[in-house]
């Protein structure tokens, strides 16, 4: 689990995509501090487990399905990345809960100035912005942000300088792929409510509710 608070940005410095065995080496400082084989560590917002590791650098396989799903197959050797090691039973929610599980790409489509800060629209598959409400929470490339406006075809954030100074975001360019995760709580709300969401079907109903007291 992660919180979409990015501990440091990191450097490609090694990468394969191939069908048999695909990899990324990741140039990196905070992350390794201690670092084991085995943890998890989200790669713009991908969970990787780390494989290799060294005083400068972790190494991460990558699956199929994770380039399918991701934009990882558009790193390339010295691409920047946001990094966020997994967050500990005593750690804090800094912004929300973050499973690492990318729901799907989306596009930049604008980027324009906003008071101090920077706003930014992304363009998305109705699947994905039908899960995404206005002051509610999304990761983009691994960074929890809040939403600012929702439409049929795409969303928008303000992304203050810090977050702007701080994270791989201020790489992006209009045309850009980013790698975009709902908020699960929405995720489970909808398989509940939604029974052709849920191939067992939901037993949620109007009148359920009002027997229960809930309407």
């Amino acid at each position: 689990m992660f919180t979409g608070i990015i501990e440091e940005v990191g450097t490609v410095r090694a990468v394969q995509h191939s069908g048999s065995h695909s990899f990324i080496r990741i140039e990196a400082k905070s992350v390794l501090e201690d670092v084991r084989c085995g943890d998890s560590i989200a790669v713009n917002g991908v969970c990787l487990t780390v494989t290799q590791f060294d005083s400068m650098s972790f190494q991460a396989d990558v699956m199929n399905e994770t380039l399918r799903r991701s934009a990882l197959g558009n790193l390339t050797n010295g691409s920047h990345v946001n990094l966020e090691r997994a967050m500990p039973a005593n750690g804090r929610f800094g912004g929300h809960i973050v499973s690492g599980h990318i729901d799907g790409i989306g596009t930049v489509t604008r980027i324009e100035p906003d008071g101090i800060a920077v706003r930014i629209t992304v363009a998305a598959a109705p699947e994905i912005l039908r899960l995404i409400v206005e002051k509610g929470s999304v990761t983009i490339d691994g960074i929890s942000l809040t939403v600012a406006a929702v439409s049929d075809r795409d969303f928008g954030v303000s992304v203050i300088p810090h977050t702007l100074a701080n994270t791989a975001l201020h790489d992006k360019k209009t045309g850009d792929p980013v790698n975009l995760e709902n908020d699960i709580i929405g995720k489970y709300i909808e398989k509940l409510l939604n029974p052709a969401a849920d191939p067992a079907g939901s037993r949620i109903s109007a009148e359920f509710l009002a027997a229960n007291g809930f309407l």
